[in-house]
């Protein structure tokens, strides 16, 4: 009799199969950590819930209508528009800048290109901590400098508006390395030959970089647009070390802080995941919104 063949998962199939194989333990994952945690914590936005009390008491929407309700919701809600705007536009118009200059055959540009992307590695808490006496109004060096060219100097510690300014500040220093590093990774993979023929079209710096530079970076612009957005969104350690929320209250409280305050030191575990489930559906939302321009942009 002939020997009898094995018998082979049709190509299809096999895919198939690979496919569930590397993607199941990843889903286990993010159900298990990323999941099951959001949905733990959008059920115990309806509990009133003392941290330190083994039962919860379920109050249904009383958390959200309160949350609608106090005028503190209102000052944080913009303080975390303030920052975050400001936040994502300065790190990634700075980056863009960065990797356009640090794209040429500069003297040393490698160091200087290690200098930009090392405080991305530094600790949040660390570099609050130096820029608190960078921005000290009696010492710091901003007063020496403003004070060299006879600028009054800002109280950062008691005025809510520069307080936001130096937290803003010392974010975007921090980060920046992060979207000058992707912008200069997408730079250095731009095709020649489209500069080549720009060139011999005889469009000039700016106009190349507008036609030719800005439209190739698109994608990269809408990655680093969700990402730095969704970072900006969760700052927590920069805020917490150089002003703890305040002055005068809620000056610099973002919606992350306010999570924080409200459960840990307020112990209202269940108006904090309220706050976290409103900031995640804000966020859901946005996303959605950038990916469809996005679409709409690529087609």
């Amino acid at each position: 009799m002939p020997a009898t063949r094995r018998r082979r998962l049709p190509g299809t199939l096999r895919e198939q199969l690979l496919f569930l194989a590397l993607v199941l333990p990843n889903l286990a994952l993010l159900g298990v950590f990323v999941y099951r945690p959001l949905i733990d914590n959008i059920r115990l936005s309806f509990f009133d819930w003392n941290i330190s009390s083994p039962t919860a008491t379920f109050i249904g929407w009383s958390n959200y209508v309160e949350w609608w309700n106090r005028p503190d919701s209102w000052v944080v809600v913009q303080n975390t528009l303030i920052f975050t705007l400001s936040a994502v536009i300065g790190s990634m118009v700075l980056g863009l800048a960065l990797a356009l200059l640090l794209d040429q055959q500069l003297v040393g540009r490698g160091l200087v290109r290690s200098a930009v992307f090392a405080p991305f590695v530094i600790a949040g808490a660390a570099i609050g901590v130096a820029f608190q006496f960078i921005f000290d109004p009696r010492f710091g060096m901003i007063s020496a400098l403003l004070t060299m060219v006879g600028l009054p100097v800002p109280n950062f510690y008691q005025d809510p508006e520069w307080a936001m300014v130096m937290v803003t500040v010392t974010y975007i220093w921090k980060n920046l390395g992060y979207s000058f590093v992707i912008y200069l990774a997408a730079l250095q993979a731009k095709p020649a030959e489209l500069y080549e023929a720009a060139e011999m079209d005889g469009a000039g710096a700016w106009t190349t970089f507008r036609k030719v530079t800005l439209p190739l970076l698109r994608p990269t612009t809408f990655f680093l647009s969700i990402t730095v957005l969704l970072n900006s969104l969760q700052v927590f350690d920069i805020i917490y070390v150089m002003t703890r929320g305040g002055p005068q209250g809620n000056g610099t409280s973002t919606m992350v802080f306010q999570v924080y305050q409200e459960t840990f030191q307020n112990f209202r575990a269940g108006y904090g995941a309220t706050v976290a489930t409103i900031m995640f559906l804000v966020l859901l939302l946005v996303t959605a919104v950038q990916v469809k321009i996005m679409d709409r942009k690529v087609t």
